[in-house]
């Protein structure tokens, strides 16, 4: 793919599910991957996966509720290769519960990470963007906050904020920078070990088992918004198993 070869992407949560499995499939298709995560074990088996099928990978431990981690890692992949093509903002987590049960911790959490997250994200890339006059950012949401139901209030209220921060950005973007938005429904990915209420996590895992579709879906999805022309945007994509009302 004459549009992902050679280019510079880093990707947070990378070290499973869907961030791992973009992390595969583009460094396949020649991009020189930045995996970001916490798990170091998991990043540095990634990397040593991908460099041994014949790309390139390097790694940092980091988590994007700290700002400085994400300044961190826009840093490495100037350093390392010059400049920053792609940001895929990935990282997520999901510990859903009725409002009723008043889990203000978890709802902290998933502030913290799936909106802070990717505002650091920006606060990041954004200057090294402007500078380079070039950049993408991709901003992992999810169907959660397209329909809204019991227990994905907060979660819900997260990506759609995530998704309004998103198309703010598109909007002031300007005629150089792309900004896509991508919405997955049911991926089979380690999202339910971030829930804490047993009853809701054992429903998501076995709704999960019956429908769910592999993250390699997802990938493809950022990977057809990278591959792209440079004047070409792909905004929004939605992407969700076929079984899923």
């Amino acid at each position: 793919m004459p549009e992902i070869e050679g280019k510079v992407v880093a990707i947070t949560g990378a070290s499973s599910g869907i961030g791992e499995a973009t992390a595969l499939l583009l460094a396949e298709r020649g991009a020189k991957v930045i995996l970001g995560a916490r798990r170091l074990d998991r990043l540095e088996a990634l990397a040593a996966r991908i460099t041994e099928s014949g790309g390139e990978a390097i790694f940092l431990s980091m988590d994007v509720k700290q700002r400085g981690d994400l300044s961190r890692l826009v840093d490495l992949a100037c350093e390392r290769y010059g400049k920053l093509d792609v940001l895929v903002s990935n990282a997520g987590v999901a510990p859903i519960s009725l409002l009723d049960d008043l889990c203000v911790e978890d709802w902290e959490e998933m502030i913290d990470v799936n909106i802070k997250g990717v505002l650091y994200g920006i606060a990041a890339a954004l200057p090294v963007f402007r500078k380079q006059g070039f950049g993408q950012f991709v901003n992992v949401l999810s169907t959660a906050g397209i329909i809204i139901k019991p227990t994905m209030a907060v979660y819900a209220g997260t990506k759609n904020a995530a998704r309004a921060i998103t198309e703010g950005l598109r909007q002031e973007a300007g005629p150089h920078l792309r900004v896509t938005a991508i919405s997955p429904g049911f991926v089979r990915t380690n999202l339910a070990d971030s829930m804490t209420n047993p009853e809701i996590k054992a429903q998501t895992a076995k709704t999960s088992d019956e429908i769910a579709i592999s993250p390699d879906a997802i990938a493809r999805a950022i990977a057809f918004a990278i591959e792209q022309p440079a004047d070409v945007d792909v905004s929004e994509i939605v992407i969700r198993p076929t079984a899923q009302g």
